[in-house]
């Protein structure tokens, strides 16, 4: 089978658009508010989320630019390059994923994943990590590597935005807030630079530490349509930093899963839900207020909060 032929075996295996859920609960009974998830941690069980939609465009260009190699980074758990080894594999790419931080034997779940499904994983210092997007330092991984397609961390380039912006083509119904998780800006980004509907909000968590997330989003946005769109990061729900939690976030995944049938993980959604609510406890939002929240993926790594992945029977049973 060519390339091709396998790249577009890639695409059938995804399901779009992924669905939009209801969410029913006292709480925003009592507050008038509507609350639904886009689930695009279903569009496929290993290549989900944002992570598949930043995807696209990038295995589209590297296809049309005749490279068969694929090379990006991220950390020790990243749902990018995991993401990416699985999609790489299927479309018949080979993938080289330069790791932040001193490798680790046995490799965790995420990493051997990674490796099983063909990902040539190189560690670097997190000294060498933060000259990752210099010309300099892609210059010498060229050398040690030979011709590759690059793929920034986390996707986030415009070919990244450009897949994450079809997520409002999918939306057939009206929300005056559209919500999304924060961490390299390039989804929430997306959104607001393709914005179809002047009277949506958009309403980023920050899931790290990082006040310069709304500059860093500002330089991104050019068109007409995002200097006229209101937008939003809140930076209190990100639990310490990224990839920290509390017990409560943790209590707050399991009530969610027994309560309303679906499963969220720590670094992303469950801080973008955790707000939501807390916020709507607080009155944040005006009464008949239409939340539309997008389940980022990632769930793979829940593997790496034994708390939560070791003492949930529904969530164990789960296959990645």
């Amino acid at each position: 089978m060519s390339i091709s032929a396998q790249f577009i075996n890639l695409f059938q295996q995804l399901q779009l658009p992924s669905p939009v859920t209801q969410i029913k609960s006292a709480l925003l009974e009592q507050k008038h508010i509507e609350l639904f998830i886009k689930r695009d941690e279903l569009i496929h069980p290993i290549i989900q989320g944002n992570k598949c939609r930043k995807l696209k465009y990038n295995l589209i260009n590297a296809q049309q630019q005749n490279q068969h190699t694929l090379l990006s980074f991220g950390g020790a758990y990243s749902n990018h390059l995991h993401a990416l080894a699985k999609a790489a594999q299927i479309a018949n790419f080979k993938t080289i994923g330069i790791v932040r931080g001193e490798a680790t034997f046995p490799l965790n779940p995420c990493l051997q994943d990674c490796q099983d499904w063909g990902m040539q994983l190189e560690f670097i210092s997190r000294a060498e990590y933060r000259d990752k997007h210099t010309p300099e330092f892609i210059l010498k991984l060229r050398r040690r590597y030979g011709d590759f397609y690059h793929i920034p961390e986390g996707a986030n380039n415009a070919a990244g935005r450009q897949g994450c912006a079809e997520i409002l083509d999918e939306l057939e119904s009206h929300y005056d807030v559209i919500s999304c998780e924060v961490g390299s800006g390039a989804m929430l980004s997306a959104l607001i630079e393709n914005n179809l509907d002047l009277d949506t909000q958009y309403l980023g968590f920050a899931v790290l530490k990082n006040r310069q997330l709304n500059q860093d989003i500002k330089q991104q946005l050019k068109s007409i349509k995002a200097a006229d769109t209101k937008w939003s990061i809140n930076h209190d729900y990100h639990f310490g930093g990224f990839a920290r939690s509390m017990p409560e976030l943790i209590q707050f995944i399991k009530d969610f899963k027994r309560e309303h049938g679906i499963l969220l993980e720590p670094v992303y959604s469950a801080k973008m839900l955790y707000g939501i609510f807390n916020l709507i406890k607080q009155n944040h939002f005006e009464k008949h207020t239409r939340i539309c929240a997008i389940h980022g993926g990632g769930l793979q790594g829940i593997r790496g909060y034994p708390e939560l992945y070791s003492n949930m029977q529904s969530i164990r049973q789960y296959q990645f």
